[in-house]
This record gives structure tokens, C-alpha cells and sequence, in this order.
């Protein structure tokens, strides 16, 4: 790694740090009490207000990707803010979607998880197969946003992590994942979903203050302040925000996110329980509703934390980067706002924004961790035979506790090696949001076939599925090990589906399983080799949902009415 500028990280900052994560344990304790039964871990009782509901909604929405990748994106050479048409325009049809017709079906009963929905309409396997998916694409998704803290921190504290790695044998890169993982798994440990949502409630506030504190600075060190912000921005083409092209192939157009991202962003907002679970922790429809449409106001702070790219821009026009803090930058771009961080803003406000990112990470690390371990839980364990109800609780809350800490190990190992993947999609902002995309769109599919009356019985879309992921694959590797990987999958997948329909009596229709059969050969053929074109991630979830569903339906042996 390139020599670091000196960070000036001192004793008031991290007096900030640490007195900061002291009161946020202490309100997130107090505020969330103790979890005596499962319904308490994972729904907070269903006692949560709906503004803390929303407020936990944007905080784990707007993680640390967003406040140190999105700067970077439009700081970049060619950079701009049309990376916001995804959020303005598509989360807002997306969440209004999610509020009107999400919402009520979840609410018919009480229930723990989009998955349960759709596993008491379509069966256990669909239950089962959906956990699997959103387990997978949780644990990539969060892994690339701990990464890019832990790249933060990095940069700002490389004397102290330096001197931890020396002691410890450790890279300063795998020390900075361990502290963000511990602090995450301690407060999910403490007080399940409420806990969570409390603790981000505040940590939300701090990445606010952290926001403010950052423009201020900017302003205050650019001579004519926010004038010549835009005025230098306009002049550079920064201020560019719709792109209405309408190239399947670019991530930020007016097309992909009114209808990609309006679409697909059901499966972000609706049916990925990293979103969800705080759905279903408000006393009523009612008051869900009106969390998911409030939690809008995050596209205000994404507005924001992008005026602070075109802030850097301005500032390092004047004052160009130099020596090495330029060798930083041109190391790794997504370090442009720390090194701001580190070399501009004074103590103690310093403490104050790495606070900021460290709980953005935070805040969406612990989120996942509730999620994940409530959907396994859910999914695959069972009490025993004979155990009284508040044996089962007590024995549910110890297991979850146990997949928290499973789960946090593994995002953060897996965190760990991300710096190999960046490259490929070009920042770690397209990274974050590309990871969940592979199986978000599968699960989408699930909803729709469960919520749509198709009287579909649901044996065949784990096979849909499959398929839905395997396209979704081929669209975003080409290289030629990922289209070995593909040919070996789709094959597999074949074989499996034969073998599957060969055991029941009749075995499947013979239309059905050619056209499976001609898409799972289709998939390395016209995606992996490059036939297809290159298609963006926006894109992945509606497409892996047209997928999922299509064949879900067309696999599915519905019984035959006794006219036909």
C-alpha cells in the first residue's frame, strides 16, 4: 500500500468515537429492553413506532457505501449525479408499491418474513428455497459495504491499525472488518430487531451531523462557497442528473430507474427481509405504510451526500492533491472523501464523521445479521416434540443469538477478500448495489407468483430459481472460468430437473421441460460468450423476477381439472 498521509487522528477524536458508540449502546439497551420470546427478538414485540421504523428504514439504506462511494462517483473524472435518478425517481415508485399492495398481504396474519408469505401460499420448499437465496445475496451485499468502511478506516487510522497488525499478524484491512463486525454482533446480541432499529434511530442522527459537518467545511474552504461549487460543477458537467438513453448497458438512465429500479426495487423495499423485517415490527398496516413512504426522505440525504462529490471537486480544483495524498487517490478513488477527512476537517469533528461512517456500516451490518439469522431460524428449525412454549422461546432466542454470531463471522470473511471484485464493476458503489441483485430477483419472482392467482402450487420454482440465478450469473461474468462455472451449473441443473420429474409418477410435462431445458442452455450460450450484450446490474432483479416467475409457472404441476 502506498505510504499514508499523516492522519492526525488524536485523543478528542477518539474520545468522539468511542463516546458515541458508548451512548448509542446505552439508548439502544434502554430503549429496546430485554427479548424475553422470539416475537420480541424479531419483531420488537410489534410495539414500534412508525417513525423509528422509517428512521431505521434510511439508515440502513444509506450505508457507508453511499456516504464515502457516492462523493467518489461524481468527484471522478466523467462523474456526475445521474446515479440519482435510481433513488428519486425509482425507490419512489417502488416504495408506494411496496406500502399498496406489500404491505396488506403481510399483514393478513402475523408472520416473521416476506418468506413465510410466500411459503403458507406456495409450500415449504418455497419457504425453504427463498431463505437460501436471500441468505446468499444478503451476505454479498453487506460484505461489500463493511469492505468499504473498513477501506475508511483504514485510511484514517493506518497508525493504530499498523501498529494492531504488527502485534497481531493480521492485515490493518481484516483488523478494521473485526471491529466493525464485533460492535454489530454485540448490539444484535443485546436486544434482537428492537434494539437494532433503536440504535439506528441514533446512528442516523450522528451520520447526519457527520454530512452537515462535512459540507460546512467545504463551503467554508472554497473561496465564493456553494456559487462556486455550482458554478465549477455545471462548468465540469457534474450537474447532470437525467440521462434518458436508453442503452440497456448503462447503470443510470431515466429508463433503468423509473422502470428497473421502480420494479425491481420490490424485491430491495418489499420482499428482501433486510428492508422488510422492519415492516413487519409496526403494531399495524396502517402504521407500516405510512414507515415505508416516510423512509423516503433518505433520497434527501442521498441528495446530499452527492453535493458533497461536487463539494470535493470544487475544493481540490483550488487546492490540488499532492504527493501522498494524490498517490492515495489514484490508488484506489473511492478514497477521495477520507482523505478530505484526514487532512481537512479539525479535531474533534473529525471523530465525529469517522463515527458517522463507522455506524452507517454498522447500522446496516447489524440489520442484516437480524435478518439473516430470523429467516434461517424460521426456515429450518423446529421446537421439539413436547417443549412447553417458554422452553421453545428461550431455546429459539439462544439459536438466534448463535446465527447472528455464525452470519457475522462469515460477511466479515468474506468482507475481508471483496477487493478482488471491485474491479469488475468499476467502484465498490456499483459493487454494493450489484451483490444482492444475483438472487433479489429470484425471491421477487416467488412473491409474484405467490400474490398473483395463478393456482400455482409452487414444486416448480426452487427449479425456477435456479435458472433466475444461473441467467443472472451469465449477464455479469464473461471470463472463461465464469463460463466454465455456467456450462457446469446449467448442466447440473438439467440433470437434477430430470432426475426430479422421472421420479414422480407421469413425471413432468414434456413442452415444460424442453423449454427449461433450452434456457438452461441458452443462459452460458448467450450470456457468457457475450452474444447477448453487456447488460447493467440495474437491470438484474426485474429480469431475474421475469425469470423466477415465468418458469415458476410454467414448471409447476398444477392439478388437471376433471374436464380437461
Amino acid at each position: 500500500m502506498t505510504t499514508p498521509i499523516e492522519s492526525g487522528f488524536g485523543i478528542w477524536d477518539w474520545a468522539v468515537v468511542l463516546g458515541v458508540f458508548a451512548l448509542t449502546t446505552w439508548i439502544g439497551h434502554r430503549m429496546a429492553g430485554k427479548p424475553a420470546t422470539i416475537r420480541d427478538f424479531f419483531l420488537g414485540g410489534r410495539r414500534l413506532p412508525w417513525y423509528a421504523v422509517a428512521g431505521s428504514i434510511i439508515a440502513t439504506e444509506i450505508s457507508a457505501v453511499t456516504l464515502i462511494s457516492l462523493p467518489a462517483t461524481v468527484y471522478k473524472e466523467g462523474g456526475n449525479l445521474e446515479y440519482l435518478q435510481l433513488g428519486i425517481i425509482g425507490s419512489f415508485v417502488a416504495r408506494w408499491l411496496v406500502a399498496l399492495f406489500l404491505v396488506p398481504a403481510y399483514y393478513e396474519r402475523e408472520i416473521y418474513s416476506p418468506y413465510d408469505y410466500m411459503g403458507a401460499r406456495l409450500g415449504e420448499g418455497v419457504r425453504r428455497t427463498t431463505t437460501v437465496l436471500f441468505s446468499v445475496g444478503g451476505v454479498l451485499g453487506q460484505a461489500s459495504r463493511v469492505y468499504l468502511t473498513a477501506v475508511v478506516l483504514e485510511v484514517i487510522l493506518h497508525d493504530e491499525l499498523e501498529s494492531l497488525a504488527s502485534i497481531t499478524g493480521c492485515s490493518s484491512i481484516a483488523l478494521a472488518v473485526l471491529a466493525i463486525g464485533v460492535v454489530a454482533v454485540l448490539w444484535t446480541w443485546m436486544g434482537g430487531i428492537a434494539t437494532v432499529i433503536w440504535t439506528d434511530v441514533v446512528l442516523f442522527g450522528i451520520f447526519l451531523a457527520a454530512i452537515g459537518i462535512a459540507l460546512s467545511t467545504l463551503l467554508f474552504g472554497i473561496d465564493g462557497g456553494a456559487a462556486t461549487v455550482l458554478e465549477v460543477a455545471r462548468d465540469a458537467g457534474k450537474t447532470r442528473f437525467f440521462d434518458f438513453g436508453a442503452r440497456i448497458s448503462d447503470d443510470y438512465t431515466f429508463w433503468a430507474a423509473l422502470i428497473a429500479q421502480g420494479l425491481g426495487g420490490l424485491g430491495q423495499y418489499g420482499t428482501d427481509q433486510l428492508m422488510a423485517q422492519r415492516i413487519f415490527c409496526c403494531a399495524n398496516r396502517r402504521e407500516a405504510q405510512k414507515a415505508v413512504v416516510a423512509s423516503y426522505g433518505a433520497m434527501l440525504v442521498t441528495v446530499c451526500v452527492g453535493a458533497i462529490g461536487l463539494g470535493l471537486y470544487a475544493y481540490y480544483r483550488e487546492h490540488p492533491l499532492t504527493g501522498a495524498d494524490l498517490a492515495l487517490y489514484q490508488e484506489k478513488n473511492d478514497r477521495i472523501f477520507p482523505i478530505f477527512i484526514t487532512t481537512v476537517i479539525p479535531s474533534p469533528l473529525k471523530g465525529l464523521i469517522v463515527a458517522g461512517a463507522f455506524a452507517a456500516a454498522i447500522s446496516s451490518l447489524d440489520s442484516i445479521l437480524a435478518a439473516l439469522s430470523q429467516t434461517t431460524l424460521s426456515a429450518f428449525w423446529r421446537p421439539a416434540a413436547g417443549l412447553d412454549p417458554a422452553a421453545a422461546d428461550r431455546r429459539a432466542v439462544y439459536l438466534s443469538r448463535v446465527l447472528v454470531l455464525a452470519y457475522g463471522v462469515l460477511l466479515c470473511v468474506i468482507a475481508v477478500q471483496c477487493e478482488r471484485l471491485v474491479s469488475h464493476y468499476g467502484s465498490i458503489l456499483n459493487l454494493a448495489l450489484a451483490m444482492p441483485g444475483y438472487t433479489q430477483g429470484a425471491v421477487l419472482g416467488a412473491f409474484v407468483l405467490a400474490f398473483l392467482p395463478l393456482g400455482v402450487r409452487g414444486d416448480g420454482y426452487p427449479w425456477a430459481a435456479g435458472l433466475s440465478v444461473l441467467w443472472i450469473f451469465c449477464l455479469a461474468w464473461r471470463q472463461e472460468t465464469a463460463v466454465l462455472i455456467q456450462w457446469s451449473a446449467a448442466a447440473l441443473l438439467f440433470v437434477l430437473w430430470c432426475r426430479h420429474g422421472l421420479s414422480r409418477p407421469g413425471g413432468f410435462p414434456y413442452l415444460a421441460s424442453a423449454i427449461y431445458g433450452l434456457a438452461l442452455a441458452a443462459a452460458p450460450g448467450l450470456c457468457g460468450t457475450g452474444t447477448l450484450g453487456v447488460v447493467s446490474w440495474v437491470w438484474y432483479v426485474l429480469l431475474g423476477a421475469l425469470i423466477a416467475a415465468g418458469f415458476g409457472w410454467l414448471l409447476d404441476s398444477r392439478p388437471q381439472s376433471p374436464t380437461s
